[in-house]
């Protein structure tokens, strides 16, 4: 039964010994420059203006909830598609039913102006 598994450890250990020896001829052949404008924070283009722990607008985590909870979406439609012709009519229902409830709660957040940024 351990013999099935010789192809993924012939596969994890080649793989390592190719990270490996990239990131050795990187660490060699690259070259290594550092000057006082390579070494200085950099944050989007431009120079940091404030502390870097400052507090983040809680809508900037709303719509980050609200991107994540409306992409899984998608995750549960491709596998849905797949078996389409297997689950029949009441598998279509269902999945009618579950992006009914998420068009519901769109709707909603879109009523309340949380996709709105100021």
């Amino acid at each position: 039964m351990l013999f099935e598994y010789l192809p993924i450890l012939i596969f994890l250990i080649l793989a390592s010994i190719f990270a490996t020896v990239m990131l050795t001829a990187g660490f060699f052949f690259g070259g290594s420059n550092p000057d006082e404008e390579k070494n200085s924070p950099y944050e989007c283009g431009f120079e940091p203006f404030e502390d870097s722990r400052m507090k983040f607008d809680v809508r900037f985590y709303l719509v980050a909830i609200l991107f994540i909870i409306f992409d899984l979406e998608i995750a549960f439609l491709f596998p849905w598609a797949v078996v389409l012709d297997h689950i029949g009519f009441e598998g279509f229902i269902a999945m009618a039913i579950f992006i009914f409830i998420l068009l519901i709660g769109f709707i909603y957040e879109w009523k309340k102006g949380a996709l709105e940024w100021d």
